[in-house]
C-alpha cells in the first residue's frame, strides 16, 4: 500500500512561500509512490475554542467530541488517516499566525481533563506513530525562526498532539523577497528531500 501524506497549510496566501515549500515536500513524497493531499485551513470553517472543555471529559484514547459544528472533525479525520504529516504556517509577530493558532487551540480534544482533576490535562495517546515535516517562513532571515520565534515549538507541539514525530524542519526567511517568486533552489531541493524522508 502506498503511504499517505497529508499536508496542513496555515498560510493566508496560496501559491506563496509556505505553499510552494509544501508542494516541493509533497513532490518528493510522490517520487517514492506516496499519495498526497493538501488541506488549506483558509478554506475550512474552524471556529474558535470556547474553552468549555466538553471535549476533554470522556476518558479513553479517542479524541473528544467538540460542541462546535464546523469543519474541524473532517480535517482531523484526514490527518489521523495519514501515515505522515506536513505542518506548515508562517510567522506573524514572532509566532505562528492566528489562522493556525485557532486550529491549534481546538486540539484540546486530544486531552483528557475532567472537572475536579488536579493539575493539567493528560494527552490521550502518547504514541508517535507518524512522521512529520515542519515548515515555517518569515520576513526575517530564516536562521532567526528557531531562536527568536515560538513557531518551531508550536509546530512540534502540534505534531506531537497529532501523534507525529518530527523528522525534519525547514525554516525559510526573507520571504518578502521570495513570497511571489520561485523558491531559492537550495530551499526547494531541501524540501524535496524532506518529502523523500517522510516515505522512508
Amino acid at each position: 500500500m502506498p503511504k499517505r501524506i497529508v499536508a496542513l497549510v496555515g498560510s493566508y496566501r496560496k501559491g506563496c512561500s509556505v505553499d510552494s515549500l509544501v508542494d516541493a515536500v509533497l513532490e518528493g513524497a510522490r517520487e517514492k509512490g506516496a499519495e498526497t493531499e493538501k488541506i488549506y485551513l483558509l478554506d475550512r470553517r474552524i471556529e474558535f475554542c470556547t474553552n468549555c472543555r466538553s471535549c476533554t471529559q470522556e476518558p479513553g484514547p479517542v479524541r473528544g467530541t467538540c460542541i462546535q459544528k464546523d469543519d474541524l472533525d473532517g480535517v482531523l479525520s484526514r490527518l489521523e488517516g495519514a501515515d505522515a504529516l506536513v505542518l506548515a504556517a508562517p510567522v506573524n509577530f514572532y509566532n505562528l499566525n492566528a489562522l493556525t493558532r485557532r486550529f491549534m487551540e481546538r486540539l484540546v480534544c486530544y486531552a483528557y481533563w475532567p472537572w475536579g482533576k488536579q493539575g493539567g490535562p493528560v494527552q490521550r495517546n502518547k504514541i508517535l506513530s507518524k512522521k512529520a515535516v515542519l515548515i515555517s517562513t518569515s520576513a526575517m532571515p530564516g536562521i532567526f525562526i528557531p531562536v527568536a520565534t515560538g513557531a518551531p515549538r508550536a509546530l512540534k507541539s502540534t505534531a506531537w498532539i497529532l501523534g507525529a514525530r518530527p523528522v525534519g524542519t525547514l525554516w525559510l526567511g526573507l520571504t518578502a523577497v521570495h513570497a511571489r517568486q520561485d523558491l531559492p533552489p537550495r530551499a526547494q531541493e531541501r524540501a524535496r528531500k524532506l518529502g523523500l524522508r517522510l516515505t522512508a
